[in-house]
């Protein structure tokens, strides 16, 4: 399946707005409400259902033998044209619950 993407924004920012990112999105998730993502001209409003598919992965990309880069994404997924309840389980990898300290 070809990937559009809607929306993309990379920038260096400090922890502590990175935590105000993610804390609004946070918010908007516990408030059942959208997110909007903006910059400059570029928008996009997107209305995650009650239960999204929830992938959290952590990456170090580069050779095997020197440094590389590291990441930690976090990624809501849902059907379009569905509500994002159909799985009933935590579709995750593994046993146990995801928790982050």
């Amino acid at each position: 399946m070809p990937e559009e993407v809607l929306f993309e924004s990379e920038s260096r920012r400090s922890r502590a707005e990175i935590a105000a990112y993610l804390r609004t999105v946070a918010d908007s998730l516990e408030s059942d409400n959208a997110i909007t993502l903006q910059k400059g001209e570029q928008s996009v409003t997107m209305d995650p259902p009650a239960r999204p598919t929830f992938e959290v992965k952590a990456e170090r990309e580069g050779p095997d033998n020197g440094p590389g880069e590291l990441s930690v994404e976090f990624e809501l997924e849902w059907d379009e044209e569905g509500d994002g309840d159909d799985d009933g389980g935590d579709g995750g990898e593994g046993d146990g619950e995801l928790a982050i300290e």
